[in-house]
């Protein structure tokens, strides 16, 4: 079976059409399929118009969430063994969902769409290749559009991929990360006609924070020990050879120290290094403890036309 899931922010005039679009490919191909809207607590009538498609199942969160929410809730719902993943402004066009299919028979566990002939704004097109060329430099892996929402999952990657924040934009670096085999395959790309993008430049600062998150989830996720604890001994060890050096000078030379700075500079990086140590300790303990498990959407209501 395939799994079709829209997450949906204030489309409430691209979610009809697209439904429709969605019903025509997907009947065309002759296999089981389901259709699942996520509204992203959208505050126009988006939910409304929702409610009137046939053939959906329709998950409305209380609030807005976020993307990442709103997928983890579309797979948590999915059943198919196949997933496909696309936003709902109409600018993915449906008829490519053949294309993600073959890509995953073939041995794929995620495959990315890649908008080669992207039609946005500029300054939104300019953005997107400078963050892309940064995160494939960083990352080694080799996508071209990492944020794409056009993409085809395997219920394996789909069921064991964790998302928070905006984490869904490096989707490709923690597949990879994790061992899944990533490919992209190029799709049509249309011009938006109803409502306003939901990307902006202020996104590319919460967009690096996430980036830093990914950096770090790709060597610390289950150890973050071995990233505080050579900060806290590095810190611990400057400090202690500092107040060392002090204690020298006062008991050989009886020189005063205590208006010194460079005591207040040992102590600060002895007890700094003992923070960061403790801190890597405590995350060890609530790795161990409570895994890497999040959940943090509330659904308002759950609508099943089928």
């Amino acid at each position: 079976m395939i799994s079709v899931v829209i997450p949906v922010y204030n489309e409430e005039k691209n979610v009809s059409e697209l439904h429709r679009e969605l019903l025509g490919v997907l009947k065309n191909m002759h296999q089981e399929f389901e259709i699942i809207f996520v509204d992203d607590g959208s505050k126009d009538g988006t939910f409304t118009e929702l409610k009137k498609l046939k053939s959906v199942k329709v998950i409305s969160f209380l609030r807005n969430f976020g993307k990442s929410q709103a997928l983890m809730a579309g797979f948590e719902e999915a059943g198919g063994e196949r997933i496909i993943t696309l936003d709902g402004d109409l600018q993915d066009d449906p008829k490519e969902i053949p294309r993600f299919l073959e890509s995953m028979n073939a041995g794929a566990d995620l495959v990315c769409g890649w908008k080669v002939n992207r039609l946005d704004d500029p300054s939104k097109i300019f953005l997107s290749k400078i963050a892309n060329g940064v995160t494939r430099f960083f990352t080694g892996v080799e996508i071209h559009d990492m944020n794409c929402g056009f993409k085809g999952y395997t219920k394996e990657f789909a069921k064991n991929l964790k998302l928070h924040g905006d984490l869904h934009r490096y989707i490709p670096a923690l597949a990879a990360y994790d061992g899944f085999r990533v490919a992209e395959t190029p799709v049509n790309h249309r011009r938006r006609l109803h409502g306003n993008s939901k990307y902006g430049f202020f996104r590319v600062f919460s967009g690096f924070f996430d980036f830093l998150t990914v950096m770090f989830l790709r060597k610390y996720i289950d150890r973050p020990l071995h990233f505080f604890g050579p900060l806290g001994l590095t810190s611990f060890f400057a400090g202690f050879v500092i107040l060392f050096y002090l204690t020298w000078v006062k008991l050989a030379y009886h020189i005063a120290i205590g208006s010194r700075p460079l005591l207040s500079l040992g102590v600060l990086l002895v007890f700094v290094g003992i923070q960061f140590f403790s801190l890597g300790l405590i995350g060890d303990l609530v790795v161990r403890k409570n895994g890497n498990e999040r959940r943090n959407y509330i659904i308002r209501e759950r609508v099943s036309n089928l």
